[in-house]
């Protein structure tokens, strides 16, 4: 368990270091945005991910860029349109239209300040917005359960791995010191049987020694005497 929380705890703080850094390289607090209309088509299509730079300052927007702003009547919905006119320089105030629109809308489309300006489209990326669908709930939530389950069970294989590996090695150990064992024990009949060999050996010898030294301590009278009477019973 220890190891899953690690893993998204590191996940997470690379997800933000990551976003941290985009959004100081483009100057804006959601570099991001998906197109959800067809009114810019063609130049934007609906899924289209649309990359924009804060950096570019209002003051140099000019007509023919295409910006992001709020909708300046409610402030509740992000537009992206092609400026076509600025109506006012002080304090300078545009406005702007799709480019599959009739007309320019009021309410929508102008008057835009900086108050409402966001930035200035830099970059397009085609129907990748499409995974931004898919991952509307409640799929968005079922990708982050098999992510968490995939990450559970590459936990759980590793511990399972790690008690057969240490199991054969056990086994390994046990085996390797029953085959000394029985090793040993094949050998010591083998040097009992040299042990008493040498000792049937060694008593004939033994033995001959000890009937010397008896013979060493009779007088030679009696040595010649028993020869005498041997060859007498021959």
């Amino acid at each position: 368990m220890k190891g899953i929380v690690r893993d998204i705890i590191i996940v997470a703080v690379c997800v933000a270091v990551l976003w941290i850094g985009l959004t100081a390289y483009f100057g804006a607090q959601n570099p991001f945005y998906v197109v959800s209309s067809g009114s810019m088509y063609p130049e934007l299509a609906m899924y289209d991910i649309i990359v924009i730079s804060g950096h570019t300052l209002f003051e140099d927007v000019k007509i023919g860029d295409i910006i992001v702003f709020d909708r300046p009547k409610d402030h509740d919905k992000v537009i992206v349109h092609r400026v076509v006119a600025v109506v006012d320089d002080d304090p300078k105030t545009l406005r702007t239209k799709g480019d599959n629109n009739q007309r320019s809308i009021v309410g929508t489309d102008y008057p835009i300040t900086k108050e409402e300006y966001i930035g200035t489209v830099v970059h397009v990326i085609p129907q990748v917005g499409f995974i931004t669908k898919m991952l509307q709930p409640p799929i968005n939530y079922i990708i982050i359960a098999v992510i968490v389950g995939i990450m559970i069970i590459r936990q759980v294989y590793k511990k399972d791995k790690k008690k057969l590996i240490d199991q054969a090695k056990a086994e390994s150990s046990i085996s390797d010191y029953n085959e000394f064992q029985s090793n040993e024990k094949t050998d010591q009949p083998t040097k009992d049987f040299d042990s008493i060999y040498s000792a049937q050996e060694k008593k004939p010898a033994d033995k001959l020694d000890e009937e010397n030294t008896k013979s060493e301590g009779v007088p030679e009278f009696f040595l010649d005497k028993e020869k005498g009477s041997e060859e007498n019973k021959e």
